[in-house]
Protein backbone atom coordinates (compact mmCIF):
# COMPACT_ATOMS: atom_id res chain seq x y z
CA UNK A 1 0.00 0.00 0.00
CA UNK A 2 1.48 3.36 -0.89
CA UNK A 3 2.53 5.40 2.32
CA UNK A 4 1.36 8.62 1.09
CA UNK A 5 -1.74 9.84 0.70
CA UNK A 6 -1.79 13.86 0.45
CA UNK A 7 0.44 16.06 -1.91
CA UNK A 8 1.08 19.65 -2.38
CA UNK A 9 3.01 21.85 -4.94
CA UNK A 10 5.29 24.85 -5.05
CA UNK A 11 5.61 26.18 -8.21
CA UNK A 12 9.24 28.72 -9.19
CA UNK A 13 9.18 30.76 -12.65
CA UNK A 14 7.01 30.80 -15.45
CA UNK A 15 3.58 30.26 -17.02
CA UNK A 16 4.43 27.14 -18.56
CA UNK A 17 5.69 25.64 -15.17
CA UNK A 18 2.42 26.55 -14.06
CA UNK A 19 0.70 24.76 -16.31
CA UNK A 20 2.86 21.51 -16.25
CA UNK A 21 2.82 21.64 -12.54
CA UNK A 22 -1.09 21.40 -12.60
CA UNK A 23 -1.09 18.49 -15.11
CA UNK A 24 0.95 16.70 -12.60
CA UNK A 25 -1.40 17.45 -9.63
CA UNK A 26 -3.81 16.38 -12.19
CA UNK A 27 -2.05 13.01 -12.89
CA UNK A 28 -2.11 12.43 -8.78
CA UNK A 29 -5.18 13.32 -7.94
CA UNK A 30 -6.13 10.38 -10.66
CA UNK A 31 -4.25 8.33 -8.68
CA UNK A 32 -5.62 8.87 -5.14
CA UNK A 33 -3.91 11.87 -4.19
CA UNK A 34 -5.84 14.20 -2.03
CA UNK A 35 -4.17 17.95 -3.14
CA UNK A 36 -3.38 20.55 -0.53
CA UNK A 37 -1.77 23.71 -0.25
CA UNK A 38 1.63 24.11 0.18
CA UNK A 39 0.85 25.72 3.66
CA UNK A 40 -0.56 22.75 4.73
CA UNK A 41 0.43 19.60 6.14
CA UNK A 42 1.34 17.19 3.66
CA UNK A 43 3.15 13.62 2.54
CA UNK A 44 4.62 14.73 -0.53
CA UNK A 45 5.81 17.94 -1.15
CA UNK A 46 6.50 18.81 -5.05
CA UNK A 47 9.06 21.71 -6.17
CA UNK A 48 8.90 22.88 -9.81
CA UNK A 49 11.77 24.67 -10.19
CA UNK A 50 13.39 27.56 -12.44
CA UNK A 51 16.55 28.19 -13.49
CA UNK A 52 15.88 31.84 -15.17
CA UNK A 53 18.02 33.99 -12.38
CA UNK A 54 21.04 33.26 -10.04
CA UNK A 55 18.69 32.79 -6.74
CA UNK A 56 17.26 29.47 -8.06
CA UNK A 57 19.60 27.58 -5.78
CA UNK A 58 18.30 30.10 -2.48
CA UNK A 59 14.56 30.06 -3.68
CA UNK A 60 14.83 26.08 -3.99
CA UNK A 61 16.56 25.94 -0.57
CA UNK A 62 13.59 28.16 1.49
CA UNK A 63 10.82 26.10 0.06
CA UNK A 64 12.49 22.73 0.84
CA UNK A 65 13.06 24.64 4.20
CA UNK A 66 9.56 25.26 4.59
CA UNK A 67 8.16 22.42 3.44
CA UNK A 68 10.00 20.34 5.87
CA UNK A 69 9.12 23.08 8.77
CA UNK A 70 5.56 21.73 8.23
CA UNK A 71 6.25 17.67 7.94
CA UNK A 72 9.49 16.81 8.73
CA UNK A 73 8.75 12.96 7.45
CA UNK A 74 7.37 14.44 4.23
CA UNK A 75 8.49 13.12 1.02
CA UNK A 76 10.10 16.58 -1.19
CA UNK A 77 10.33 15.86 -5.16
CA UNK A 78 12.18 18.72 -6.46
CA UNK A 79 11.56 18.67 -10.67
CA UNK A 80 11.69 21.53 -13.25
CA UNK A 81 14.96 23.39 -15.03
CA UNK A 82 16.85 23.60 -12.32
CA UNK A 83 16.85 20.05 -11.53
CA UNK A 84 17.46 19.03 -14.90
CA UNK A 85 20.80 21.60 -15.10
CA UNK A 86 21.94 20.61 -11.53
CA UNK A 87 20.29 16.86 -10.21
CA UNK A 88 23.28 15.94 -8.02
CA UNK A 89 23.81 19.79 -6.36
CA UNK A 90 19.89 19.83 -5.46
CA UNK A 91 19.61 16.22 -4.24
CA UNK A 92 22.61 17.25 -1.48
CA UNK A 93 20.47 19.64 0.00
CA UNK A 94 19.42 19.00 3.42
CA UNK A 95 15.83 17.89 2.88
CA UNK A 96 15.65 16.54 -0.51
CA UNK A 97 14.58 12.93 -1.10
CA UNK A 98 14.02 12.75 -4.73
CA UNK A 99 15.10 14.69 -8.04
CA UNK A 100 13.59 14.19 -11.32
CA UNK A 101 14.92 15.59 -14.44
CA UNK A 102 13.17 16.52 -17.29
CA UNK A 103 12.29 13.26 -18.95
CA UNK A 104 10.97 12.06 -15.92
CA UNK A 105 9.13 14.52 -14.19
CA UNK A 106 6.04 13.55 -15.80
CA UNK A 107 6.45 10.03 -13.91
CA UNK A 108 6.60 11.23 -10.75
CA UNK A 109 4.12 8.61 -9.64
CA UNK A 110 5.74 5.46 -11.12
CA UNK A 111 8.49 6.74 -8.72
CA UNK A 112 6.84 7.69 -5.77
CA UNK A 113 5.46 3.78 -6.22
CA UNK A 114 9.00 2.20 -6.28
CA UNK A 115 10.77 4.29 -4.03
CA UNK A 116 10.78 3.38 -0.57
CA UNK A 117 9.64 6.76 1.62
CA UNK A 118 13.18 6.66 3.62
CA UNK A 119 14.88 7.39 -0.15
CA UNK A 120 17.25 10.30 0.30
CA UNK A 121 19.37 12.14 -1.87
CA UNK A 122 18.36 10.09 -5.44
CA UNK A 123 18.15 11.86 -8.49
CA UNK A 124 17.07 10.35 -11.46
CA UNK A 125 18.54 12.62 -14.81
CA UNK A 126 19.21 11.72 -18.24
CA UNK A 127 21.07 14.32 -20.92
CA UNK A 128 18.49 16.67 -22.15
CA UNK A 129 19.45 15.34 -25.85
CA UNK A 130 17.49 12.19 -25.01
CA UNK A 131 14.39 14.52 -24.52
CA UNK A 132 12.23 14.31 -27.30
CA UNK A 133 8.89 13.89 -26.02
CA UNK A 134 6.27 16.67 -26.08
CA UNK A 135 3.61 16.42 -22.58
CA UNK A 136 0.46 18.62 -23.23
CA UNK A 137 -0.74 20.45 -20.31
CA UNK A 138 -2.54 23.90 -19.00
CA UNK A 139 -3.51 24.80 -15.51
CA UNK A 140 -6.77 25.07 -14.27
CA UNK A 141 -8.13 25.42 -10.66
CA UNK A 142 -5.02 27.83 -9.42
CA UNK A 143 -6.19 30.87 -11.39
CA UNK A 144 -9.07 32.42 -13.54
CA UNK A 145 -6.96 32.31 -16.57
CA UNK A 146 -5.60 29.03 -17.78
CA UNK A 147 -1.92 28.64 -18.95
CA UNK A 148 -1.72 26.17 -22.05
CA UNK A 149 1.22 24.79 -22.70
CA UNK A 150 1.62 25.03 -26.63
CA UNK A 151 5.33 24.27 -26.86
CA UNK A 152 8.45 22.95 -24.94
CA UNK A 153 12.53 23.46 -25.72
CA UNK A 154 14.42 25.83 -27.55
CA UNK A 155 16.84 25.53 -30.43
CA UNK A 156 17.88 29.24 -30.52
CA UNK A 157 21.18 28.86 -27.55
CA UNK A 158 21.57 32.43 -27.31
CA UNK A 159 25.00 33.20 -25.42
CA UNK A 160 23.53 33.73 -22.14
CA UNK A 161 20.91 31.77 -21.65
CA UNK A 162 20.75 27.74 -20.05
CA UNK A 163 16.93 27.15 -21.14
CA UNK A 164 17.95 24.68 -24.03
CA UNK A 165 20.04 22.90 -21.60
CA UNK A 166 17.53 22.21 -18.86
CA UNK A 167 14.27 21.86 -21.61
CA UNK A 168 15.95 20.27 -24.84
CA UNK A 169 15.14 20.98 -28.64
CA UNK A 170 11.95 22.51 -29.95
CA UNK A 171 9.10 20.33 -29.85
CA UNK A 172 5.27 20.60 -29.89
CA UNK A 173 1.89 18.46 -30.06
CA UNK A 174 0.11 18.78 -33.54
CA UNK A 175 -2.68 21.98 -33.74
CA UNK A 176 -5.24 18.89 -33.91
CA UNK A 177 -4.32 17.43 -30.46
CA UNK A 178 -3.58 21.33 -29.24
CA UNK A 179 -7.06 22.12 -29.87
CA UNK A 180 -8.48 19.32 -27.87
CA UNK A 181 -6.12 20.73 -24.89
CA UNK A 182 -7.40 23.96 -25.34
CA UNK A 183 -11.07 22.15 -25.31
CA UNK A 184 -10.85 20.38 -22.56
CA UNK A 185 -9.71 23.67 -20.38
CA UNK A 186 -12.55 25.18 -22.14
CA UNK A 187 -15.32 22.52 -20.58
CA UNK A 188 -13.57 23.21 -17.39
CA UNK A 189 -14.36 26.41 -17.49
CA UNK A 190 -11.98 28.84 -18.76
CA UNK A 191 -12.59 32.13 -20.27
CA UNK A 192 -9.18 33.27 -21.03
CA UNK A 193 -6.32 30.92 -22.08
CA UNK A 194 -2.84 32.23 -22.03
CA UNK A 195 -0.81 30.46 -24.68
CA UNK A 196 2.78 29.00 -23.13
CA UNK A 197 6.02 27.33 -24.35
CA UNK A 198 9.17 28.17 -23.98
CA UNK A 199 9.77 29.85 -27.65
CA UNK A 200 6.15 29.58 -29.01
CA UNK A 201 6.43 31.52 -31.88
CA UNK A 202 8.60 27.97 -32.87
CA UNK A 203 5.37 26.00 -33.02
CA UNK A 204 5.22 23.64 -35.72
CA UNK A 205 8.71 22.74 -36.03
CA UNK A 206 8.25 19.64 -35.36
CA UNK A 207 5.23 18.68 -37.07
CA UNK A 208 5.40 21.12 -40.39
CA UNK A 209 2.97 23.21 -39.09
CA UNK A 210 3.35 27.18 -38.02
CA UNK A 211 2.02 29.38 -34.90
CA UNK A 212 0.07 31.29 -37.32
CA UNK A 213 -1.72 28.13 -38.34
CA UNK A 214 -2.18 27.27 -34.33
CA UNK A 215 -4.00 31.00 -33.88
CA UNK A 216 -6.40 30.88 -36.74
CA UNK A 217 -7.54 27.86 -35.97
CA UNK A 218 -8.36 28.44 -32.00
CA UNK A 219 -9.84 31.75 -32.72
CA UNK A 220 -12.61 29.30 -34.43
CA UNK A 221 -13.54 27.78 -31.22
CA UNK A 222 -16.43 28.71 -29.20
CA UNK A 223 -17.10 28.81 -25.58
CA UNK A 224 -13.64 30.76 -24.59
CA UNK A 225 -13.93 34.78 -24.49
CA UNK A 226 -10.15 35.31 -24.65
CA UNK A 227 -6.56 34.43 -26.06
CA UNK A 228 -3.08 35.75 -25.25
CA UNK A 229 -0.07 35.59 -26.32
CA UNK A 230 2.86 35.17 -23.76
CA UNK A 231 6.18 36.09 -24.54
CA UNK A 232 6.97 35.70 -28.41
CA UNK A 233 10.13 36.25 -30.29
CA UNK A 234 10.20 40.02 -32.64
CA UNK A 235 11.48 37.81 -35.35
CA UNK A 236 8.72 34.81 -35.30
CA UNK A 237 5.91 37.34 -34.28
CA UNK A 238 5.07 37.66 -38.10
CA UNK A 239 3.53 40.76 -39.81
CA UNK A 240 0.06 38.40 -40.20
CA UNK A 241 -0.15 37.28 -37.08
CA UNK A 242 0.16 40.81 -35.56
CA UNK A 243 -2.53 41.58 -38.30
CA UNK A 244 -5.05 39.04 -37.73
CA UNK A 245 -4.84 39.22 -33.96
CA UNK A 246 -5.87 43.13 -34.69
CA UNK A 247 -9.03 41.82 -36.41
CA UNK A 248 -9.60 38.69 -34.05
CA UNK A 249 -12.57 39.25 -31.10
CA UNK A 250 -10.71 36.52 -29.02
CA UNK A 251 -6.92 37.54 -29.44
CA UNK A 252 -6.48 40.19 -27.03
CA UNK A 253 -4.17 43.37 -27.97
CA UNK A 254 -1.54 42.36 -25.97
CA UNK A 255 1.99 41.21 -26.81
CA UNK A 256 5.17 40.54 -24.34
CA UNK A 257 8.27 41.04 -26.82
CA UNK A 258 11.53 40.25 -25.29
CA UNK A 259 14.50 42.50 -26.24
CA UNK A 260 17.13 42.24 -24.57
CA UNK A 261 19.46 44.47 -25.34
CA UNK A 262 18.45 48.47 -27.23
CA UNK A 263 22.05 48.18 -28.45
CA UNK A 264 22.85 46.14 -31.52
CA UNK A 265 26.33 45.34 -30.58
CA UNK A 266 25.66 43.74 -27.28
CA UNK A 267 21.97 41.88 -29.04
CA UNK A 268 24.72 40.22 -32.09
CA UNK A 269 27.10 39.12 -29.09
CA UNK A 270 23.75 37.69 -27.10
CA UNK A 271 22.95 35.77 -30.55
CA UNK A 272 19.61 37.30 -30.86
CA UNK A 273 17.84 36.62 -34.35
CA UNK A 274 16.92 40.31 -34.64
CA UNK A 275 18.10 43.87 -34.20
CA UNK A 276 16.55 46.90 -32.88
CA UNK A 277 15.49 47.81 -36.49
CA UNK A 278 13.18 44.98 -37.03
CA UNK A 279 11.99 45.28 -32.86
CA UNK A 280 10.82 49.09 -33.87
CA UNK A 281 8.80 47.80 -37.07
CA UNK A 282 6.84 45.10 -34.55
CA UNK A 283 6.12 48.09 -32.08
CA UNK A 284 5.35 50.54 -34.79
CA UNK A 285 2.94 47.82 -36.87
CA UNK A 286 1.33 46.95 -33.60
CA UNK A 287 0.60 50.23 -32.54
CA UNK A 288 -0.73 51.48 -35.63
CA UNK A 289 -3.55 48.76 -35.76
CA UNK A 290 -3.81 48.76 -31.94
CA UNK A 291 -3.35 52.11 -30.40
CA UNK A 292 -4.67 50.75 -27.04
CA UNK A 293 -2.38 47.86 -27.13
CA UNK A 294 -0.37 46.88 -24.11
CA UNK A 295 3.30 46.14 -25.00
CA UNK A 296 5.42 44.10 -22.43
CA UNK A 297 9.53 44.22 -23.03
CA UNK A 298 12.03 41.66 -21.14
CA UNK A 299 15.52 43.34 -21.00
CA UNK A 300 19.03 42.30 -19.31
CA UNK A 301 21.66 44.51 -18.22
CA UNK A 302 25.00 43.98 -17.45
CA UNK A 303 25.68 41.62 -19.94
CA UNK A 304 29.86 41.40 -20.87
CA UNK A 305 31.04 44.14 -22.89
CA UNK A 306 27.50 46.38 -22.08
CA UNK A 307 29.93 49.62 -21.65
CA UNK A 308 27.84 52.37 -20.18
CA UNK A 309 27.92 54.21 -23.52
CA UNK A 310 26.13 50.88 -24.55
CA UNK A 311 23.59 50.72 -21.95
CA UNK A 312 23.18 54.20 -22.43
CA UNK A 313 21.99 53.27 -26.22
CA UNK A 314 19.31 50.79 -24.48
CA UNK A 315 17.51 53.14 -21.82
CA UNK A 316 17.40 56.03 -24.81
CA UNK A 317 15.74 53.26 -27.39
CA UNK A 318 13.40 51.85 -24.51
CA UNK A 319 12.68 55.87 -23.19
CA UNK A 320 11.35 56.48 -26.96
CA UNK A 321 9.81 53.27 -27.64
CA UNK A 322 5.86 53.08 -27.49
CA UNK A 323 5.61 49.94 -24.43
CA UNK A 324 3.58 50.07 -21.92
CA UNK A 325 6.04 47.89 -19.08
CA UNK A 326 9.46 46.26 -18.62
CA UNK A 327 10.47 42.93 -17.27
CA UNK A 328 14.32 44.36 -16.14
CA UNK A 329 16.70 41.64 -15.60
CA UNK A 330 19.98 41.63 -14.02
CA UNK A 331 22.65 39.62 -16.17
CA UNK A 332 23.91 36.84 -13.73
CA UNK A 333 27.14 34.04 -14.62
CA UNK A 334 25.21 30.86 -15.48
CA UNK A 335 27.66 27.58 -16.28
CA UNK A 336 27.92 26.03 -19.56
CA UNK A 337 27.12 29.26 -21.31
CA UNK A 338 29.14 30.97 -23.69
CA UNK A 339 28.60 34.18 -22.72
CA UNK A 340 30.47 33.14 -18.94
CA UNK A 341 33.42 33.44 -21.14
CA UNK A 342 33.42 36.84 -22.29
CA UNK A 343 35.87 39.99 -21.20
CA UNK A 344 34.05 43.07 -20.25
CA UNK A 345 32.56 41.97 -17.23
CA UNK A 346 30.43 44.76 -15.57
CA UNK A 347 30.44 45.07 -12.04
CA UNK A 348 27.67 44.03 -9.56
CA UNK A 349 27.60 47.61 -8.88
CA UNK A 350 27.11 49.00 -12.21
CA UNK A 351 25.04 46.21 -12.77
CA UNK A 352 22.43 46.55 -9.82
CA UNK A 353 22.48 50.90 -11.07
CA UNK A 354 21.21 50.19 -14.18
CA UNK A 355 18.61 47.98 -13.22
CA UNK A 356 17.05 50.12 -10.97
CA UNK A 357 17.40 53.24 -13.64
CA UNK A 358 15.07 50.39 -16.18
CA UNK A 359 12.65 49.66 -13.30
CA UNK A 360 12.30 53.52 -13.00
CA UNK A 361 11.61 53.82 -16.21
CA UNK A 362 9.18 50.67 -16.85
CA UNK A 363 6.72 52.49 -13.77
CA UNK A 364 7.19 55.96 -16.23
CA UNK A 365 6.46 53.96 -19.03
CA UNK A 366 3.08 51.87 -17.71
CA UNK A 367 1.86 54.80 -15.63
CA UNK A 368 1.97 56.68 -18.73
CA UNK A 369 -0.01 53.86 -20.75
CA UNK A 370 -2.83 53.38 -17.57
CA UNK A 371 -3.05 57.28 -17.87
CA UNK A 372 -3.60 56.84 -21.73
CA UNK A 373 -6.76 54.50 -20.58
CA UNK A 374 -8.62 56.79 -18.42
CA UNK A 375 -12.27 57.05 -19.44
CA UNK A 376 -12.37 53.94 -21.83
CA UNK A 377 -14.58 51.01 -21.83
CA UNK A 378 -12.66 47.96 -21.29
CA UNK A 379 -13.43 43.90 -20.40
CA UNK A 380 -12.38 43.07 -17.14
CA UNK A 381 -12.37 39.25 -16.06
CA UNK A 382 -12.20 39.41 -12.39
CA UNK A 383 -10.17 36.86 -10.22
CA UNK A 384 -11.21 35.19 -7.05
CA UNK A 385 -9.09 36.26 -4.50
CA UNK A 386 -10.41 38.82 -2.19
CA UNK A 387 -8.80 40.87 -0.46
CA UNK A 388 -9.29 43.58 2.09
CA UNK A 389 -12.76 43.63 0.64
CA UNK A 390 -12.16 44.22 -2.90
CA UNK A 391 -11.31 41.69 -6.15
CA UNK A 392 -8.82 42.56 -9.08
CA UNK A 393 -9.30 41.49 -12.72
CA UNK A 394 -7.01 42.39 -15.97
CA UNK A 395 -8.94 43.83 -19.12
CA UNK A 396 -8.09 42.82 -22.74
CA UNK A 397 -4.74 44.99 -23.25
CA UNK A 398 -3.79 43.72 -19.62
CA UNK A 399 -4.76 46.93 -17.54
CA UNK A 400 -5.13 45.36 -13.85
CA UNK A 401 -8.70 46.78 -12.64
CA UNK A 402 -9.89 46.92 -9.02
CA UNK A 403 -13.92 46.89 -7.58
CA UNK A 404 -15.38 45.96 -4.72
CA UNK A 405 -15.49 42.21 -3.92
CA UNK A 406 -18.39 40.55 -5.15
CA UNK A 407 -18.89 36.86 -5.16
CA UNK A 408 -20.83 36.73 -8.54
CA UNK A 409 -18.26 38.14 -10.66
CA UNK A 410 -15.65 35.69 -10.43
CA UNK A 411 -14.55 34.39 -13.81
CA UNK A 412 -17.14 36.81 -15.45
CA UNK A 413 -16.11 38.99 -17.98
CA UNK A 414 -17.85 43.15 -17.64
CA UNK A 415 -17.60 46.19 -19.27
CA UNK A 416 -16.08 49.06 -17.70
CA UNK A 417 -15.03 52.47 -17.90
CA UNK A 418 -11.90 53.05 -16.01
CA UNK A 419 -12.17 56.02 -14.42
CA UNK A 420 -9.20 56.36 -11.42
CA UNK A 421 -5.80 55.40 -11.19
CA UNK A 422 -4.04 54.43 -7.88
CA UNK A 423 -0.75 55.78 -7.03
CA UNK A 424 0.63 52.05 -7.26
CA UNK A 425 -0.50 51.51 -10.75
CA UNK A 426 -4.15 49.96 -10.88
CA UNK A 427 -7.18 50.88 -11.86
CA UNK A 428 -9.99 51.42 -9.92
CA UNK A 429 -13.51 50.51 -10.59
CA UNK A 430 -16.49 52.57 -9.14
CA UNK A 431 -19.06 51.63 -11.74
CA UNK A 432 -19.69 48.33 -13.56
CA UNK A 433 -21.84 47.85 -16.53
CA UNK A 434 -25.04 45.16 -16.37
CA UNK A 435 -23.93 42.84 -19.06
CA UNK A 436 -21.52 39.87 -17.91
CA UNK A 437 -20.34 37.47 -20.17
Amino acid sequence: MRPYNTVAFHTLGCKLNFSETSAIGQQMQDAGFAKVDFNEFADVYVVNTCSVTEYADKKCRNVIRKAKKQNPNSFVVVIGCYAQLKPKEISEIEGVNLVLGANEKFNLIKHLDKIDKETTNQYISGHIKEVKEFFPSYSFGDRTRTFLKVQDGCDYFCSFCTIPLARGRSRNATIEETIKSAKNAINKGAKEIVLTGVNIGDFGKSTNQTFFDLVKELDKLDGVERFRISSIEPNLLADEIIEFASNSKKFVPHFHIPLQSGSDNILEAMRRKYRTELYTNRINKIKTLMPNACIGVDVIVGYPGETEEEFLKTYNYLNELDISYLHVFTYSERPNTVAVRFDGVVPNADRQQRSSMLRILSEKKKRLFYQSQLEKSVSVLWEANEESGFMYGFSENYLKCKTEFDINLINKISTVKVNKLSFNNIMEITHLEPELI
